[in-house]
């Protein structure tokens, strides 16, 4: 059943192209039907074991492997709730029905290279899954035409991606073929056997595909593409890049690499505590000097990313545990962030924080949704980022590495400095004359930002007692 998770979107893609000009208008809700889906196929137990085999002419030309656990459960439960919020906004925000079946088909096509990322268990397949989602986001930045894109910014901001895209993508396959010289073959069964004999090479290889991950990452020092990415593509595309994809191509495939080859070998483990540390720190530094809504989320999304791959070089079994669910939370609340802030441009045309103020008078649920993901993001208890940045504090204190577990604590009160000023500024304070018009958004956009928002609480709410299952069941 793992093909199936490539073969429906891949098919639906087909099929929306095959529809009539005057049917179109369904194909936004035929791509939710299958994120839907997606989302269901993330609660199915062993849903593996179905084996239909459709790839198996494939799989003897190379070593085509798919297989699923609870890390790939948790891409694509992330995948299926952020594409459908994506979707919603792009309901509202695109008025034009050209615009939002161009922007359901690259949904899709996103989606069978997110899957990709989720189910593969090879160097190579890993790559390319990674080029095919790295590709629908480029089209999507600078798809100028949809509504809402500054046709120059989203020029810039989509040129700065592909060139270091690019650039990724030569380091990952120099990666690939020295693990073929190395091991002479690209699993990550073998890729771990080599790193554990402290085979030179390997390890030279090993730092290459890091590297060309953290720029697919946005991790610092390779983060200079995305607040320009995400300022300048449209909101819908700011929901959806935020709150899946750039994790999916980086971060997610630092987090299956982790737990499949590095284990808490050195000098995997120092890399990412370093990476992981300094990006914290400069994304949330870069984050409190923003004025532009948009920007301040996307540098927010560089620093969060910094608290996964942190994680990811402390105690391995709860490192892998904290990282994941903290992968989910960022993009459950990073994603609604972006939605309100979708919701906020409708209704005043501007991002412009300073030209904002008093509007949690105006729009009372965009501002109470808002203040949840910003104090879950920032760890206020009893909300669900509080209990992965906990997660993430013991996982370094059980390897400890106590320095890097205060570099984590800290740089959430600057979290929670630069939250409280967005929220200061764009929903406190006294409200200015000219937008005494101004009303809540409309229900459309509201929708997923309130779904979103249950999540984070119920899952806060929830977390001591499904904690037991989560560590039972590992990460």
């Amino acid at each position: 059943m793992s093909d199936l998770l490539l073969l429906v979107p891949f098919v639906a893609v087909i099929l929306l192209n095959l529809l009539p000009k005057r049917a179109r208008g369904a194909a936004l809700w035929i791509a939710f039907g299958v994120l839907v889906l997606e989302v269901a196929a993330a609660f199915v137990e062993r849903f593996a074991t179905i084996d239909v085999s459709v790839f198996a002419v494939l799989e003897r030309i190379f070593p085509f492997h798919l297989a699923t656990d609870g890390l790939a459960g948790l891409l694509m439960l992330c995948a299926g709730l952020v594409g459908m919020a994506a979707l919603l906004v792009a309901r509202k925000m695109f008025e034009d029905a050209d615009d939002r079946f161009f922007f359901s088909n690259l949904v899709l096509v996103a989606l069978v290279g997110i899957n990709g990322i989720a189910m593969v268990r090879d160097l190579f397949s890993l790559y390319v899954f990674v080029e095919v989602t790295a590709v629908a986001t480029f089209i999507l930045i600078t798809a100028r035409r949809m509504a809402g894109t500054e046709g120059d910014q989203a020029f810039e901001g989509a040129w700065k991606y592909i060139l270091l895209s690019v650039i990724a993508s030569v380091l990952m396959l120099t990666a690939v073929g020295f693990f073929l010289l190395s091991t002479g073959e690209i699993t990550l069964a073998a890729a771990k056997e080599a790193l554990a004999t402290r085979d030179p090479l390997a390890w030279i290889a090993m730092g290459l595909f890091l590297c060309g991950l953290f720029v697919k990452g946005a991790l610092v020092p390779f983060h200079g593409w995305l607040a320009d990415a995400y300022t300048a593509a449209p909101a819908p595309v700011s929901v959806f890049m935020a709150g899946v994809v750039t994790k999916a191509s980086g971060v997610f495939a630092l987090l299956r690499i982790a737990s499949s080859t590095l284990g808490g070998a050195a000098p995997g483990r120092e890399i990412l505590l370093v990476v992981g540390a300094v990006t914290i720190v400069v994304g949330a530094f870069l984050a409190l000097t923003q004025t532009n809504m948009k920007r301040m989320l996307a540098y927010s999304s560089v620093s969060q990313m910094g608290y996964i791959v942190l994680a990811l070089g402390g105690d391995p079994r709860l490192g892998i545990l904290a990282a994941g669910l903290h992968f989910f939370n960022h993009a459950i609340s990073k994603s609604q962030l972006f939605a309100n802030a979708a919701a906020i441009e409708k209704e005043l045309g501007t991002l412009n924080m300073d030209e904002m103020g008093g509007l949690g008078s105006r729009m009372p649920v965009t501002a109470g949704t808002s203040a949840v993901a910003t104090l879950s993001i920032a760890g206020l208890p009893p909300l669900a980022g509080f209990w992965s940045k906990l997660l993430i504090v013991l996982a370094l204190w059980s390897a400890k590495e106590y320095a890097f577990a205060a570099v984590a604590i800290l740089a959430s009160l600057v979290t929670l400095a630069y939250f409280l000023s967005l929220q200061r500024k764009v929903f406190f304070g006294k409200p200015q004359d000219k937008w005494a018009a101004v009303r809540e958004t409309s229900p459309g956009l509201l929708v997923p930002v309130v779904a979103l928002a249950l999540i984070t609480i119920a899952l806060g709410v929830a977390f001591p007692f499904a904690l037991k299952i989560l560590w039972g069941g590992g990460a």
